[in-house]
């Protein structure tokens, strides 16, 4: 059996589940692990935090050269999830991946650390590294660089933007009868479904 829904009203659902877990988990409600695959078919997992929601999407930043930035620019497809065990509730969502614009990378970019900023120079994130001093050095050499003035955003560093085309509620219920609505996107329309736990 399913039903309509409108993403408006999903994302705002979402929104009151996250408000509700900034208050009651220890550390980063915004947490969320990213899935990705990779050219070889195999998934990639790890976590990432949340820096923006809204009806366009679900955005994180990260290094495009990356694992999850190449596979994310691969496949142009990615999966999230939220489990914050204080409410005893997740958010599961699947969906497209979008490059977000230049501008909003960039104010994003200005309002983080500067120590952050430098580091997203410094760090060939995801490749191997021959030792801690490698890192370390490379910090020196951007900070250095960077001694005065503005820390630019580098061009390999930016946001992505998951849309999604389903999204999934579930809340612990007693005797491990969960509850579970999935919504999906089919023809521009949401429709729900109530799913067995």
């Amino acid at each position: 059996m399913s039903s309509k829904a409108e993403l408006k009203d999903l994302i705002e659902e979402f929104q009151s589940w996250l408000n509700e877990a900034e208050e009651k988990e220890l550390n980063d409600a915004t947490a969320m692990s990213l899935a990705t695959v990779g050219e070889d078919g195999y998934p990639s997992v790890r976590m990432v935090l949340l820096k923006d929601v809204s009806e366009e999407g679900f955005v994180f930043y990260t290094n495009f050269e990356s694992r999850k930035g190449e596979e994310l620019l691969g496949s142009k497809k990615a999966a999230l999830c939220f489990h914050w065990k204080s409410l005893r509730r997740s958010v599961r969502i699947r969906g497209d991946v979008d490059v977000v614009t230049d501008e909003e990378a960039d104010a994003y970019f200005a309002s983080r650390a500067r120590d952050s900023r430098i580091g997203a120079w410094a760090s060939q994130q995801s490749r191997p590294m021959e030792g801690r001093f490698s890192l370390e050095a490379a910090v020196a050499k951007y900070a250095a660089k960077y001694a005065i003035g503005d820390v630019p955003r580098p061009e390999y560093w930016s946001g992505f933007r998951i849309k999604p085309v389903e999204i999934e509620f579930w809340k612990d219920k007693p005797f491990r009868l969960h509850e579970r609505r999935r919504y999906s996107l089919q023809n521009d329309r949401w429709s729900q479904e109530i799913l067995y736990p």
